[in-house]
């Protein structure tokens, strides 16, 4: 009886198990580093960025903010409720059209209402940045935004060539987190901005499921270090890094995320 029962389970098992790919907030825009100001077009997705795979449905945020030469403005009101479609499926997300003025950076925040994951039982707030640079004048990228928790670059996370390593120091209320976990993803699926999905076409193959959300850790200082093997947009997600750690009487997981985008050099 044993002899059949362990290929049954086996078989079970191997139906049953689904790779558990990285959930990852995006602010997504197609270019970093702009020549001259203009109105851009940013999708707030909350996705699983390798695989283009499942969309979760995205709540109201709770803040969403740009911060250029230290002044914080509120883009709330900008946002606007979009469906995007997945490889797999479509979720509730948001849409911006902002307006950059001048040169310098312009920080993007947003703080996202917490997710509930069923499957784990845990709620998952993922606190995101990503910069847009004007002219090629730098201002705010290595400024603190005062989030919660955040990942603050050491190196400008618009002008990154492919093969150049990008550092971070992951903070909490402030203060460097010794050994975050990081989970690193490659948007490997071009966004399509006037559809409102991905496209099919995956950039990179992985040749193997590990390849897929790649895990690094932090120093005791909560520094980092990434080298970039590719061109494209990155995200970097530190797992638990913020001081909250319980939501609606569940935990949660309040994570810091940034985003940077890598060239080829040509």
């Amino acid at each position: 009886m044993k002899k059949i029962l362990l290929p049954i389970c086996a078989l079970i098992f191997s139906l049953t198990a689904v790779p558990a790919y990285s959930h990852f907030q995006m602010i997504y825009t197609p270019e970093s580093a702009l020549e001259k100001a203009s109105e851009i077009d940013l999708k707030l997705v909350f996705t699983h960025p390798f695989e283009a795979g499942h969309t979760m449905d995205m709540g109201t945020p709770s803040e969403f903010f740009v911060i250029k030469k230290g002044k914080k403005t509120d883009l709330k009101s900008s946002l606007k409720p979009i469906t995007w479609k997945s490889l797999t499926n479509s979720g509730k997300a948001y849409e911006a059209q902002v307006k950059l003025r001048g040169m310098g950076d312009n920080v993007f925040c947003l703080v996202p209402e917490p997710y509930y994951e069923k499957e784990e039982e845990i709620y998952i707030q993922q606190i995101t940045k990503m910069v847009v640079n004007t002219a090629g004048f730098p201002t705010d990228w290595d400024a603190e935004a005062g989030l919660p928790t955040e990942i603050v670059p050491l190196d400008k996370p618009y002008a990154l060539w492919t093969g150049n390593v990008f550092r971070g120091i992951v903070k909490s209320n402030g203060k460097p987190v010794p050994y975050a976990e990081i989970e690193v993803e490659y948007l490997n699926h071009k966004p399509l901005m006037n559809h409102n999905e991905f496209s099919e076409d995956a950039q990179a193959e992985a040749p193997q499921d590990s390849f897929v959300t790649m895990g690094i850790k932090a120093n005791v200082n909560g520094e980092f270090t990434f080298g970039i093997p590719r061109a494209g947009w990155w995200g970097f997600c530190a797992l638990g890094a913020g001081p909250a750690k319980e939501y609606k009487g569940k935990e949660l997981s309040q994570d810091a995320v940034i985003w940077i985008q890598a060239k080829d050099m040509k």
